[in-house]
Parts: C-alpha cells; structure tokens; sequence
C-alpha cells in the first residue's frame, strides 16, 4: 500500500499536462485537496484489481489517479457549507477555508472533468484497448453520476430531514461509497482484459467492502480516535444524522461490518483470479482499520 501511494503522489504532483495554461488559483486548490494525504483506497483498488487478474499496474495508473480525482472532487464539495460544512479534512484545513467557496466549488469541477481525460491515457500511452477503455469511461460516469454517488449524496442531504428505516440508509452508503469501491475494482479488472464474468465477481466484491467500511466509517465517528481520523467525531450525532448503530447498535454493526466482508470476499475467490490475495487482504485490512 505504502509503495503503491508513493507511486501514485509522484503521478498526481504532476496533474496537468506541461503547457497547458491554468490559472495558478485553480491548480494550487486542486493540488491542495488532492495532495492532503488519505488512505488512498480507491486507486489502491483499481492497481490491485489489475494486478490480480494479471495485468499491468502502469497501464492502470491513469485510471488509478483519475479515480481519486474525482473522489477528492467529492470531498471538496461535502465539506462546503451548503452540504456538511466542515472546516477540517484529513486534518488539515478544508478547502473552501483555504481558498474560498468559490474556488473550492471550481476546484471541484476541474477535478472531476479532468478525470475523464486521465483515463483516457491508458489507452493513449499504455495501449489498453479503446474497447475497454470506452466501457470504463461508461462506468465512471455512471458510478459517480446521478445514479451512483451524486445520487447517494443527494439521498444523504435528504435523509438529513428524516432516515426511517435502514433500507433508505443502505441506499445512502451503497451509492455515496460503495459505487466508487465497485468501480475501481471494475476498471482495474477491465484494463487486465477480465471476463464478464470476472467483472461481475470484482463488482460484487466492490460492493460489500464498499458498504462494510461506509459501516465502519459510522462505528468510528461513535468510538474512533480524533487523532488518527483527522477530523472531529461525533459529528453525525451533532448533525443529527441516523447511522448504523442508531438503527441496529454497535455490536450488531460490527458483525455485519465482518459478515459483508466475508461474503465479498467468497464472491472474489469465485472469480477464478490470476492472484486474488492483495485484494484479500486489503478486504480484512479495511474491516479492522481505526481510522
């Protein structure tokens, strides 16, 4: 994990095409955000994806840094005030508190359309067929757009005014988070040239990870370190925001954050992978993490 990040900063330092004129607002906002550290998850996915199928990690590099273009692009416009006003992201300041709303809203925009062209460039510097490369341009659109995270967000400001039951909250954590885990795994599989139905193994194992760490990711607002997350806890109960331990506790939460991570990971091992173990471990690392 620790060699794949390294690899990955070195590659999104160098974000935009030398000669491009940019504003120097703008690309000091994008870098900001996009270089504030992180887990890295969701590129670390799309390389391990790749490599268990047998593929080559540096033809899926620029899918890799596009993904967490975008995810970043998400974060930034979370954080501002009209949706969960923060004022801290990975410990250091959010970006609208930086640079202003304005350019923080902007920086996003950049973020996610440039997204597009980066994947792009596995095809033109990797030679990943255009085939594939045109499926996963498809997915990512539809993955992070209005029926994927866009639309979970959406359901998340809603849900704000009054959660019922735990299938609208399912709905929420499996399209604002699990959508982008299913497709990272999706674009590194497809750039390996995996089967359809290898494809759908990696979905499918994208999908539970995906929701067992959004699940995570509410036991650890209740009980987390502050220090280790780098942002405040308790803020969903300060928000007055339903999770999964205030519909099912916290014992119940942590079984189901164990048993969806068992079960995508039967879902992995059916795919018949080239060497699936990375992504194995990464599943238990993600169940056991405390931040």
């Amino acid at each position: 994990m620790n060699e794949i990040c390294d690899r990955l900063d070195t590659e999104l330092t160098s974000l935009l095409p030398e000669g491009w004129k940019v504003p120097e607002t703008l690309r000091k906002s994008m870098t900001y955000s996009l270089m504030a550290g992180g887990k890295r998850m969701r590129p670390l996915l799309v390389i391990a994806a790749c490599e268990a199928a047998g593929g080559n990690r540096e033809a899926a590099m620029p899918v890799a840094c596009a993904v967490e273009m975008i995810h970043t692009y998400s974060l930034i416009h979370d954080d501002l005030p009209a949706m969960d006003d923060d004022d801290y992201r990975r410990g250091q300041l959010t970006n609208h508190k930086v640079y202003g709303e304005a350019a923080a809203i902007l920086a996003g925009d950049a973020l996610l359309t440039h997204a597009f062209y980066n994947v792009v460039q596995s095809a033109r510097k990797h030679g990943v067929p255009a085939e594939q490369v045109l499926a996963i341009v498809e997915d990512l659109a539809e993955y992070a757009g209005p029926r994927g995270m866009v639309g979970g967000q959406v359901a998340d400001m809603e849900g704000e005014q009054g959660i019922t039951n735990l299938a609208q909250l399912e709905y929420i954590h499996l399209h604002k988070t699990s959508d982008l885990v299913m497709f990272s795994l999706m674009a590194g599989g497809r750039v390996a040239g995996c089967t359809p139905e290898q494809i759908e193994s990696l979905r499918a194992f994208g999908q539970g990870i995906g929701l067992a760490f959004q699940i995570q990711d509410d036991i650890l607002d209740l009980i987390g370190d502050e220090a280790k997350l780098g942002k405040a806890v308790q803020s969903d109960v300060k928000q007055e925001k339903v999770t999964y331990p205030y519909f099912i506790g916290l014992d119940a939460s942590k079984e189901e954050v164990r048993r969806l991570t068992e079960e995508a990971k039967k879902a992995l091992i059916a795919g018949n992978f080239h060497d699936p173990s990375r992504l194995l471990e990464i599943a238990d690392y993600l169940m056991a993490r405390d931040h």
